[in-house]
C-alpha cells in the first residue's frame, strides 16, 4: 500500500482526546454505556473531577434529587444524555435547574458524551447525567 494512502496514515496515526481541564473523560463506548478510562458505565453521572455509576429513574420522573451530586457544586450547565435518542426532560425540572441558574442541554447520550469532551477540553465547568445507549 502506497505511504500515502488513507489506510497507512492510519495505522502510523493514533488520535486521542486531549483532556487539558482534567478530570474524566468518556473514551468511547461499551456495549450500551460508556468507558471512563478502564471502566465501563451503563448510566453514568460527570463531573469536572468524578465519574460515578448512576441508576437512573425512568426520564419522565428526573428531578433534582436524581442529579443531587452534579449541582452541588453550581455547574454552568448540566448535559443530559437521554439514551439512544433525543427525548425532552421534564419541564419541572430544567425549570428548578434554571431558578438555579444552571442550563440543562438535552441530547441523545452518545452526543453528550462527545459534546462533554469538547467543553471540558475548553475548561468549561460542566455537569453531565447520561442515560444508557439503549434507553
Amino acid at each position: 500500500m502506497p505511504s500515502g494512502s488513507p489506510r497507512a496514515i492510519a495505522d502510523v496515526m493514533r488520535m486521542e482526546r486531549e483532556n487539558r481541564a482534567g478530570g474524566p473523560i468518556v473514551r468511547g463506548f461499551a456495549g450500551n454505556g460508556f468507558r471512563v478510562e478502564d471502566t465501563a458505565y451503563r448510566a453514568l453521572l460527570l463531573t469536572v473531577d468524578r465519574a460515578t455509576e448512576w441508576s437512573p429513574p425512568a426520564l419522565a420522573d428526573l428531578d433534582e434529587a436524581a442529579l443531587g451530586p452534579l449541582i452541588a457544586d453550581q455547574p454552568e450547565f448540566v448535559l443530559i444524555g437521554t439514551g439512544a435518542t433525543l427525548v425532552r426532560p421534564p419541564q419541572a425540572l430544567v425549570a428548578a435547574l434554571e431558578a438555579r441558574e444552571i442550563g440543562v442541554e438535552a441530547m441523545d447520550s452518545r452526543a453528550a458524551a462527545r459534546a462533554w469532551g469538547v467543553l471540558r477540553g475548553e475548561g468549561r465547568r460542566i455537569a453531565a447525567a447520561l442515560y444508557p445507549l439503549d434507553a
